[in-house]
């Protein structure tokens, strides 16, 4: 995965998380239990890295705002 960017961490409340699954449906739901209590900005796809099990996630918190319905 690329670096985190600054921005994402500017501020109190902002939060990056990385969710490392054994498949793509197990990380999106991981996805979707984050975006029920907070807004999260979604990844829409997961990646593999070569030689490591399973997929990877990455997507970016506010804590500062409820999520949107």
């Amino acid at each position: 995965m690329k670096p985190i960017n600054e921005v994402h961490l500017a501020e109190p409340g902002l939060a990056v998380v990385e969710i490392a699954a054994a498949d793509d449906a197990t990380a999106f739901a991981v996805q979707e239990l984050l975006a029920g209590r907070c807004t999260v900005a979604q990844a829409d796809r997961t990646t593999r890295d070569p030689g490591e099990p399973g997929v990877r996630l990455r997507c970016f918190l506010d804590l500062r705002q409820a999520p949107t319905e």
